[in-house]
């Protein structure tokens, strides 16, 4: 953002802030409605995360209104579209926190978020499970933020453990010009220098483009025994293909912001051994209890496909719904920001521990891949 931008944002924020301290953010008595304000890409190349976290949160949220709401009110998300553009984002974020909403959730992309996350905190509006792995949105902490997912560094870190013990030791890194790629290309550099190791080569492809071919030719003949991708789906599935095509022979994993269903179905049977980390319980095997409550519920709605995407929104919601139980029948966002750290529950399978000076719920990795079919397999 340009200075002067920035500097009225703040200005803004610290506006709403000082409201916010004269106690903006009580559910009044009579409201039979909590609102949440979620930003998140529901357009544009990657709308496939943004709709299905959207629809796995609606999914749990309705569930509990249709069995009498969280003490008995209703929760609804008010949605708008930032199309995974920042300043989009930020203009949205000031819509939804003048709008009074209770509090921002499920917003999608590491520079959408680190666009709002500032304005959420000056307001004091808190700002619940966002899906973004990027350190810098967790450090230095703020209260307002809480992370139901583990960070890149977490899932870069079993990534080039993996390869490393399948002596694949000479690496390269395709990464999204932005916030969210640097943040993961900063996890693997992290994870390769602990092993006096470093990146063999890196190359970009800009946000919201498929315009892979400068990074093919940089990567493809760089010598990678494999090629970590920290972008969208669609950008990933086109360097995948067109690296192939240029000869390369080597492996891909991607970074669970990745969505692993809308790469799965981007790529086809192209996918095939493609691997992915996860930072969610899988949503294709019936070990978990969450799991299993999670597929009968999408089951029986006829209208959630249940992926790794749409499992994140009905978790996020699911972990939501019980901080406002605990805040009580009147609650407050300074009353949620307390209930919410005193969680330290099993959610059918899926460990969730907040505190006051820990706002990182999990820090769960695992890897999994694509079969080529449209299945994923763990």
């Amino acid at each position: 953002m340009k200075q002067s931008f920035s500097f009225n944002r703040r200005q803004f924020a610290r506006m709403l802030g000082a409201s916010a301290v004269a106690g903006a953010g009580l559910v009044r008595a009579q409201d039979a409605r909590i609102v949440l304000g979620q930003s998140a890409a529901f357009s544009g190349p990657s709308m496939q995360l943004g709709k299905q976290f959207h629809a796995g949160a609606q999914l749990f949220f309705q569930q509990q209104a249709a069995q009498g709401g969280v003490n008995g009110r209703a929760v609804e998300i008010r949605q708008l579209d930032d199309g995974y553009e920042p300043d989009r984002c930020a203009q949205n974020t000031e819509k939804l926190i003048r709008d009074d909403v209770f509090a921002l959730f499920g917003y999608v992309g590491t520079p959408t978020s680190v666009a709002a996350l500032p304005l959420a905190s000056a307001a004091r509006v808190p700002f619940f499970a966002p899906f973004t792995g990027a350190m810098t949105l967790r450090e230095p902490f703020k209260r307002e933020a809480f992370h139901l997912r583990a960070s890149y560094d977490d899932e870069t870190e079993l990534i080039v453990k993996q390869l490393v013990n399948l002596h694949q030791d000479r690496i390269g890194v395709f990464f999204q010009n932005d916030a969210y790629g640097k943040a993961g290309l900063a996890g693997v550099t992290k994870a390769l220098a602990a092993r006096k190791l470093k990146p063999v080569a890196e190359a970009t492809v800009e946000r919201n483009s498929e315009d892979v071919a400068a990074a093919v030719a940089k990567l493809a003949p760089s010598g990678a025994q494999a090629i970590v991708q920290v972008g969208s789906y669609k950008a990933c599935a086109a360097f995948i293909r067109a690296a192939r095509k240029a000869g390369f022979g080597g492996t891909f994993y991607n970074v669970s912001f990745v969505g692993t269903q809308a790469l799965a179905d981007e790529l086809g049977k192209d996918g095939a051994g493609v691997v992915v980390s996860q930072v969610m319980p899988s949503p294709y095997g019936a070990a978990r209890p969450i799991t299993r409550e999670f597929v009968a519920a999408a089951r029986q709605s006829g209208k959630v496909n249940p992926n790794y995407s749409s499992m994140e929104g009905y978790l996020a919601a699911k972990v939501f719904a019980e901080g406002l139980r605990r805040a009580g029948g009147r609650p407050t966002r300074e009353g949620l920001v307390t209930a919410l750290e005193s969680i330290n529950d099993d959610f059918g399978g899926y460990r969730v521990g907040f505190a006051s000076n820990n706002h990182v719920a999990s820090r769960f990795v695992e890897l999994s891949m694509l079969t080529g079919d449209g299945r994923v397999r763990v």
